[in-house]
């Protein structure tokens, strides 16, 4: 007799080649032990399958014991065991679409914000366009609008601890309005999942960001920060019921509630996101959030991220923005919609490395807008297919935007990589393998 790798939070006994599972409420039943088939909660990133290969590679929480393998299919029970087995390995299988936004927006709000009285306020005729908000004091609108902000943030994040594997259970587990945090830890898998953007209830005004002003918001679906050995492997990520074209307008800018979708900051490091969607969103995956002297103090060395068939479709910008990173980018089908901005941005001290990539654009919509240069940074563009036909990205960036000429040459040589796949078939493989229900 030998203990079992069954699924489910049971614990089980192997007999011959059936086993005796005892469930959590006493009663026994057999069922076949399929040891031969490979339990998806248990898989790994293969070796040389990006940078989550690197070092001591990433098993999340394929080690995990009976006892710290979950299945949930409500928010409140996600964060509990989050919260349960202290720094055991854990597996927490997602059953279903689990509502992680709250009741409402109204349930947030402390006594005395009102957003009528808010707008009122800081109304640019009144408030001007010269001072932003931070100095405002606790009981003031913009005060109160914090404190709600706050109540929305401690109930829409969950914090991930390192050797956990989150995974969805079908072709129809995931999360709405969920914000999750994999902060300062090593070792995580995150699979099978379809996230719909968080909607801040309580963006911020910032009447100096940019010459008319801004509407801030916070969460993104997913945060990668600080950590290392990530692997975000077949997720879905969209806007869902809630894109940018449903948002109202106030002081004439719109009422931005939408944060990211993956962002890679604060010095985290070996994370391969593969056969991922990427979708009907504006500003996608940040790598590195900033381009100051503290930012690049942490920064610098590390973010080293590999992108591979996913599927970017219908963005506005950011797939990725990168900043310090050596970014390894191939093998990804980029669908433009009609806002289509721009698909990779270089920025400060980056090192992307965009290869066998196919490119789909809509009439137009011109090849040089694929790369858009914010810092000087070399790139490595090479084998990239745009509508088709083999396109050398760099040379058309350059001869349509000639103000913003990038040169060629990331300085790094991609290593980890399994298999490299013809741009010309990158687009059937992806479309029809990407995201969230395609996991074999």
């Amino acid at each position: 007799m030998r203990r079992s790798k069954c699924h489910g939070r049971v614990s089980a006994v192997a007999v011959g080649c059936t086993a005796l599972v005892l469930a959590v409420t006493g009663t026994a039943s057999a069922q076949p032990c399929h040891q031969h088939t490979p339990d998806p909660a248990r898989q790994v990133p293969a070796a040389k399958d990006g940078w989550a290969s690197y070092g001591t590679g990433t098993s999340g929480g394929a080690k995990a014991d009976a006892a710290h393998v979950y299945t949930v299919t409500t928010w409140d029970a996600f964060k509990a065991a989050l919260a349960d087995g202290g720094d055991q390995p854990k597996i927490i299988k997602v059953k279903g679409t689990i509502d992680a936004d709250g009741p409402s927006c109204d349930s947030f709000a402390v006594p005395g914000y009102d957003f009528d009285t808010y707008l009122k306020t800081y109304a640019p005729e009144t408030w001007g366009r010269d001072k932003d908000l931070s100095a405002e004091p606790d009981d003031s609108p913009e005060g109160l609008r914090r404190a709600s902000q706050a109540r929305q943030d401690a109930y829409i994040k969950a914090y991930v601890p390192a050797d956990t594997t989150i995974i969805g259970v079908g072709k129809d587990a995931g999360f709405n309005g969920a914000s999750l945090q994999i902060k300062d830890v090593d070792n995580v898998i995150v699979r099978n999942l379809a996230f719909e953007s968080p909607l801040d209830c309580f963006p911020q005004w910032d009447p100096t960001d940019t010459a008319d002003g801004n509407w801030n918001s916070e969460y993104d679906s997913a945060v990668v920060y600080g950590s290392t050995h990530v692997w975000m492997d077949h997720n879905t990520f969209t806007d869902g019921d809630h894109p940018d074209s449903t948002l109202p307008h106030y002081y004439g800018r719109i009422y931005e509630q939408h944060d990211g979708e993956l962002d890679i900051v604060k010095g985290a490091d070996y994370v391969t996101a593969s056969w991922n969607v990427f979708a009907d969103h504006d500003k996608t995956i940040l790598i590195g959030n900033s381009d100051s002297a503290s930012t690049a103090a942490v920064d610098r060395g590390h973010l080293k991220t590999t992108f591979h068939h996913n599927l970017f479709s219908n963005l506005v910008e950011r797939a990725p923005r990168v900043r310090f990173g050596q970014v390894d980018s191939y093998n990804n089908h980029f669908v433009a919609g009609a806002d289509h901005g721009y698909s990779y941005g270089i920025g400060m001290e980056s090192q992307l490395v965009a290869e066998h990539n196919a490119f789909t654009l809509p009439s137009g919509i011109g090849a040089g807008t694929i790369l858009k240069k914010w810092k000087e940074a070399p790139v490595t563009a090479a084998d990239n297919y745009v509508n088709g036909r083999p396109t050398d990205l760099i040379a058309v960036h350059n001869a349509e935007v000639p103000a913003e000429i990038l040169q060629s040459g990331a300085g790094w040589t991609p290593t980890l990589r399994t298999r490299v796949d013809s741009p010309r078939a990158v687009p059937a493989l992806v479309d029809h393998g990407a995201g969230a229900g395609h996991l074999r």
